[in-house]
């Protein structure tokens, strides 16, 4: 049976305009991923460098926050691929004029990329997150069963899961992204057959972070939060080879994941 090799990238960029000045071109190249998805752009359509957008190898596609430098998705697919049919949004108007989502239609699979939002230090946004979490879920489970085929929803959630998804748990219990009404859902969402994929194939390993504050000396000293995931359906287990992140590559505040799959 002949597999299709295929590399999946996620990266929460914290601007692509300051990161592409901070090495994004370079390392693009020397990884070369079949899909890259990107969240917190920061930038309208218009103002993605040219470097990317004109890049020979990959189609590129944004979803851009009516507000300037807030937000923002983009998806990166290589020319070697069928092109996605592209799906801007989750359909309800709150969520989408903030640029929080691409859903990708690819021959064998959906791809969702979301920012989800951040609840704020006054948890002032947490319903909002919450929202916008159930609904990026519930497009999920339609997709998966309108079409039959699976899922694999990525990006930037802004919670830790579990107490070994960060390095501070009992600091934080009162901090968004660690509170209990937020760590819940993740609950919910795993039990509607969402597999986080990298903590399987980790399951009791400490210190893999995907943020750190840019504060004092916190990525040095690996003081940070996995808040960066892979979710994937049951049908794309078998084709997982391998979930790992890059800490050691600068360019913002949260580091690279991928996913390598092999689909027959």
């Amino acid at each position: 049976m002949k597999l299709k090799k295929l590399k999946i990238a996620s990266w929460n960029v914290n601007g692509i305009r300051a990161c592409t000045k901070k090495g994004f071109i370079e390392w693009l190249n020397n990884e070369s991923p079949d899909i890259c998805c990107l969240q917190e752009t920061k930038s309208q359509e218009n103002q993605v460098p040219i470097e990317i957008k004109e890049n020979p190898h990959y189609y590129n596609f944004y979803s851009s926050a009516e507000k300037k430098g807030y937000s923002g998705v983009g998806l990166l697919c290589s020319k070697d691929l069928p092109e996605p049919k592209i799906t801007e949004g989750i359909g309800d108007e709150k969520f989408d004029i903030e640029g929080r989502t691409l859903i990708a239609d690819f021959n064998s699979f959906f791809l969702i990329n979301g920012y989800f939002p951040n609840g704020q230090r006054d948890h002032n946004r947490v319903p909002f997150k919450l929202e916008y979490s159930r609904l990026v879920e519930k497009k999920a489970t339609e997709l998966r069963k309108k079409h039959k085929k699976p899922v694999i929803i990525l990006g930037d959630f802004n919670t830790a899961h579990k107490a070994i998804d960060l390095k501070n748990p009992k600091t934080n219990l009162k901090t968004t992204g660690f509170l209990p009404i937020e760590r819940d859902w993740m609950d919910e969402f795993v039990k509607k057959g969402y597999i986080d994929i990298f903590r399987e194939l980790h399951p009791d390993e400490e210190g893999h972070y995907t943020w750190w504050t840019y504060r004092g000396d916190c990525r040095e000293r690996n003081i940070g939060w996995r808040i960066d995931y892979f979710f994937i359906t049951e049908e794309v287990r078998p084709w997982v080879k391998n979930c790992y992140h890059q800490p050691l590559t600068m360019g913002s505040d949260h580091c690279p994941l991928f996913l390598e799959l092999e689909i027959p």
